[in-house]
């Protein structure tokens, strides 16, 4: 394996690394102020994104720089995920700079659904407008009262009347559903209860507009409602949307779920690594700068023991992330199902040590908003639900494991 840069990639991380020098760093500390002024609350509807998001989003797409994830000269920027991945991880090291870019989530699996499952028109009805950024997405599968890490639990019904789908259910933690600019929903369903387990479930392209379609409320991690991103609750009443707005066929949620997530979790991961970078680089500046009893923080306390910890941490996720990703690009997900579900593990838990330890540098300073230490340590948390509990992880791979000693 071999994971050094490719010159394409070189090029690329030179360009996105200027790009976020020159315009996201300068910004950050004030974009982090206005989400925490204007958005910490929970009416969604008043929820505003920073007035120069908009702007950097055309800058970025002007110079090329929008759509790195996609795998297509033609829509997005043709890298692979091996190639995308040092992109990423630049992107984690902002909370917002992923949406500048069009790679954030759930926007990126969702636009990979389209682009790979999507018939012609829902590709023009909703994959283009999605590739401009001038819209946003939602990702609907989690449910409040099944437990979602058995994703077959889902009691959410797609029922197929005529030439309409009637949807009705609960789903919540959906990711997306309070941006300013969200306007359809990818949403999974029971609709063949008669298959195998994993053949009973479908997709369907839901507007958000939908009549019997409420939000509910905006959910918090943490005291955080992740503002003006936002994952909340939503109830779909006899929803209607016609039988084109069908993903792939009736029961394929599963094997179309297979494919949003594999790509999509080094994605997730390599932000991660970033995030992990940015709240060491805060935790160092921070111990460097003060002193108690005398000595300066990295002094104290074990404090260079943590550091050197922190930074073999990162190396070791990192490089299991890039295997991970080389495998994707040449043996197909199936054969790199262990190195996904490995770093869904390690690098959640490996972001939130690292996190944690800034934040204890930190002192209060790290608790409240004056730095995005809270927010990353929401975010990190999180995750470690997000795509599945660690143990579910684990199961796989030990379950691949096991497998091969029968």
């Amino acid at each position: 394996m071999d994971f050094s840069h490719a010159p394409k990639t070189q090029e690329y991380l030179a360009r996105l690394t200027a790009f976020i020098n020159e315009h996201i760093a300068p910004i950050a500390d004030d974009v982090y102020e206005f989400m925490h002024t204007h958005n910490a609350h929970g009416d969604w509807r008043n929820w505003r994104l920073h007035p120069q998001i908009e702007q950097l989003k055309l800058l970025a797409r002007q110079e090329g720089l929008a759509n790195l994830f996609l795998p297509d000269a033609e829509y997005g920027q043709g890298l692979t995920t091996l190639e995308y991945a040092p992109l990423a991880e630049e992107m984690g090291r902002y909370l917002f700079a992923p949406e500048i870019f069009n790679c954030n989530a759930p926007d990126t699996g969702n636009m990979e659904v389209l682009y790979h499952f999507g018939t012609d028109e829902q590709k023009t009805t909703w994959l283009m407008p999605l590739l401009k950024g001038e819209i946003r997405s939602v990702f609907g599968m989690t449910e409040p009262d099944v437990a979602s890490s058995d994703a077959t639990n889902m009691q959410a019904r797609i029922d197929f009347d005529g030439d309409d789908i009637v949807i009705n259910g609960t789903k919540w933690w959906s990711t997306g559903l309070g941006h300013p600019n969200a306007k359809v929903i990818i949403f999974m369903g029971l609709s063949n209860p008669e298959n195998d387990r994993h053949a009973q479930h479908s997709m369907v392209i839901v507007p958000l507009d939908s009549q019997g379609l409420t939000i509910k409320r905006m959910l918090t991690a943490y005291g955080d409602y992740d503002a003006p991103y936002g994952h909340g609750e939503m109830v779909l009443d006899n929803v209607r949307v016609p039988k084109e707005n069908l993903i792939m066929g009736p029961g394929k949620g599963f094997a179309i779920a297979q494919g949003r997530l594999g790509p999509g979790r080094i994605h997730h991961c390599m932000r991660s690594i970033g995030m992990a970078e940015e709240a060491l680089a805060l935790g160092i500046k921070r111990a460097l700068s003060r002193t108690a009893f005398g000595k300066p923080l990295t002094e104290l306390g074990g404090n260079k023991e943590r550091i050197a910890m922190a930074r073999m941490k990162i190396e070791q996720a990192r490089l299991l992330t890039l295997q991970a990703a080389w495998k994707i690009d040449h043996l197909g997900v199936k054969n790199a199902m262990t190195d996904i579900s490995a770093i869904k593990v390690v690098v959640p838990q490996m972001l939130q040590e690292i996190i944690d330890m800034s934040v204890q540098l930190h002192g209060g300073g790290g608790m409240c908003h004056d730095f995005p230490l809270a927010r990353f340590m929401a975010g990190a948390r999180s995750l470690r639900l997000a795509d599945g509990p660690d143990e579910v992880h684990m199961a796989m791979v030990s379950r691949l494991e096991l497998k091969k000693y029968k």
